[in-house]
């Protein structure tokens, strides 16, 4: 009658190998998205600075004549 409980502590034990191994890969997962997405956001936040940099060097747009009132 041993057997059984040894049995039941293999598949226990493959099965808390297996659940350990999806963790380990979520966390993966979850680093490389936040990795991507903080070089994005640093991307991003950089193009702004550089576009409103830009708009503050440009000359400012011409004036447009107004229509006199008939």
């Amino acid at each position: 009658m041993p057997s059984p409980p040894r049995a039941l502590d293999n598949a226990s034990q493959i099965w808390q190998n297996r659940t350990d191994l999806v963790k380990q890969e979520q966390a993966a997962a979850s680093a490389a998205a936040d990795a991507k997405t903080a070089r994005l956001k640093a991307l991003r936040l950089e193009k702004e600075a550089q576009d409103a940099e830009a708009a503050r060097n440009a000359p400012p747009p011409p004036a447009k004549p107004r229509k006199s009132k008939s």
